[in-house]
């Protein structure tokens, strides 16, 4: 009897770890995270209105990924606009960290897939990418790509990923709860993003102008400074660009061996901002106006 009292406990006790396990992930995701519920575009303005697009559930990040988060996982900083308070050491308390809340920036799409595994199994999560560093994707004919990994996806793995294009517009344009903002969260680009104009000293006008934008110390801003959209969801106009997961597809469906990024940033003008707005760039390129959030299943 005394042995299976035993037994019970253990039982009990394990049950409780998972338990508190669960509710320490779905407090995370409630915390960092904003459940984006699937369905089809309804924002006039979105690439994909009127086109019969949907999409599923998921959880998108409220942030762009910032240094802090980035070191925690990577153990270096490779941005160009560091907080000068940012240290990369862990304080004496390992739960302490002294980061930042600029967004990482000068990483690939690589870095950022690799990023995402790395966060997945810190966090006990199943990796989203299958990521083969020996063998050269044969899909990929970019003559100035250097790296050329082949990265696949583990169907059904709850870890961390980039959103699909299709996902990111979705969420940028308001979702379900679409105003139909030109910008995501406003018809008014300042009011929810950094770019050319407004990231420096002071406000600059006219044609865009690298002299002027760089005696005007522009660079990028602490994330979560601007008005969210109507999803509560921050910085997906400008700030940072930002990696997706798909290969860039033009008008006629045609596929090339460049990836798509979204949003567009401190540097760029105010149209890149606008959530319809779609480029391309080599998987392996970096910049200090490039990053990226995460999202994951539902």
């Amino acid at each position: 009897m005394r042995i299976l009292s035993v037994f019970l406990l253990i039982a009990i006790m394990v049950t409780a770890g998972a338990c508190s396990q669960d509710e320490a992930v779905n407090q995370k995701k409630t915390e960092e995270f904003v459940l984006i519920k699937g369905g089809t575009f309804i924002n006039t303005k979105s690439n994909y209105y009127g086109k019969n697009v949907t999409t599923s559930d998921f959880y998108m990040g409220k942030y762009e990924v910032t240094q802090k988060e980035w070191v925690e996982v990577m153990g270096n900083n490779p941005s160009e606009f560091k907080d000068k308070n940012f240290k990369v050491e862990y304080a004496s308390n390992a739960s302490e960290f002294k980061g930042s809340d600029l967004p990482v920036e000068m990483v690939s799409w690589y870095d950022c897939v690799e990023y995402c595994n790395k966060r997945s199994i810190k966090e006990d999560l199943e990796p989203y990418y299958k990521i083969d560093k020996t063998k050269k994707d044969p899909d990929n004919t970019n003559e100035d790509d250097d790296i050329k990994w082949t990265v696949t996806i583990n169907e059904g793995a709850n870890g961390y990923r980039l959103p699909t294009e299709a996902e990111w517009e979705y969420a940028a344009g308001g979702g379900r709860m679409s105003k139909s903002y030109a910008y995501s969260g406003s018809d008014q680009a300042d009011e929810v993003g950094w770019y050319w104009e407004n990231s420096g000293d002071v406000k600059l006008t006219g044609f865009w102008n690298w002299p002027a934008i760089e005696n005007n110390n522009n660079k990028t801003k602490s994330v979560g400074e601007k008005k969210p959209n109507e999803l509560g969801l921050y910085d997906m106009s400008g700030n940072v660009r930002e990696w997706c997961f798909d290969w860039y597809e033009d008008a006629d469906g045609n596929r090339g061996s460049l990836r798509v990024f979204k949003g567009g940033g401190w540097l760029g003008d105010y149209y890149c901002c606008e959530s319809s707005f779609r480029d391309k760039w080599n998987a392996n390129s970096r910049s200090g106006d490039t990053g990226f959030r995460v999202c994951r299943g539902a």
